[in-house]
């Protein structure tokens, strides 16, 4: 969001025309993922991403293998001689697998919006790897200074249009002309949960209006994949090779040339 509180010009209007009057300023956007994700860590949703439970740890091989055939095809460079930008870095997880892949971490940044998580980043990421806490709005960086900027579920945590445009022209803004966007997120609205909508793939390329975007499915549907994947990993994968079954994207965004 801007550095001007929108909610003191509202109220610094009522008092010319209703004095004595004080408006609740809106919440920002930004408020809204806050009390979303202090929601999910009151719950017991957390448990269902960790590694130890074969559904999640069948989900991000599959994400894995995914993202590093892409990378394959994608980077012109080695690595380690990537300058990388996770948005929404959450506890790190993506930049530790970026340093496992032979990513050099001096060259690796992060950036979320919850200082808790920054926190927990710092304390898990490898020395040299920079996390700072920060609007995915206003990334505290220069102009083309990333060759890869990476958001993964992100998006769908943002629920209105024109903060996702507003996220969407930073990474662009941060993004060197020769890099890409690498992108994970789901595509379709979780009906079980209303604090996420999906990002199909026109959405996708709307927000990155003439960028060359590249997309795969992945995943099978969360709903299915969880019971099966504990009970037979084998019908699982089975199930996961049918597209229409598969409810997230692995995407490469290019800008124009």
């Amino acid at each position: 969001m801007t550095s001007t509180n929108p909610g003191a010009d509202a109220s610094l209007t009522d008092d010319v025309l209703h004095p004595g009057v004080r408006s609740t300023p809106a919440p920002l956007p930004e408020d809204a993922v806050r009390a979303a994700y202090a929601r999910r860590e009151a719950g017991a949703a957390d448990a269902q991403y960790s590694w130890f439970d074969p559904a999640y740890a069948a989900m991000m091989h599959e994400v894995e293998h995914a993202t590093l055939r892409t990378l394959r095809a994608e980077l012109a460079a080695p690595l380690d001689s990537v300058d990388v930008l996770d948005v929404g870095c959450g506890r790190g997880d993506w930049l530790a697998q970026f340093v496992k892949w032979g990513a050099d971490p001096h060259r690796l940044k992060g950036v979320d919006l919850l200082p808790d998580r920054v926190a927990l980043a710092r304390e898990r990421c490898a020395p040299g790897v920079t996390v700072c806490c920060a609007s995915a709005t206003r990334l505290p960086y220069a102009e083309g200074a990333f060759d890869v900027v990476l958001q993964a579920t992100v998006m769908t945590s943002i629920l209105d249009r024109e903060t996702r445009e507003a996220v969407a022209a930073e990474m662009a803004r941060v993004l060197r002309p020769s890099g890409f966007v690498l992108w994970y997120d789901f595509i379709i609205d979780n009906p079980r949960n209303p604090d996420v909508r999906g990002v199909p793939t026109r959405e996708l390329r709307a927000l990155f209006p003439g960028w060359h975007v590249t997309a795969q499915r992945v995943t099978l549907a969360p709903p299915l994949m969880r019971p099966l994947a504990r009970r037979s990993l084998l019908l699982a994968q089975i199930l996961g090779t049918v597209p229409l079954l598969r409810t997230h994207t692995v995407a490469v965004l290019r800008p124009p040339r």
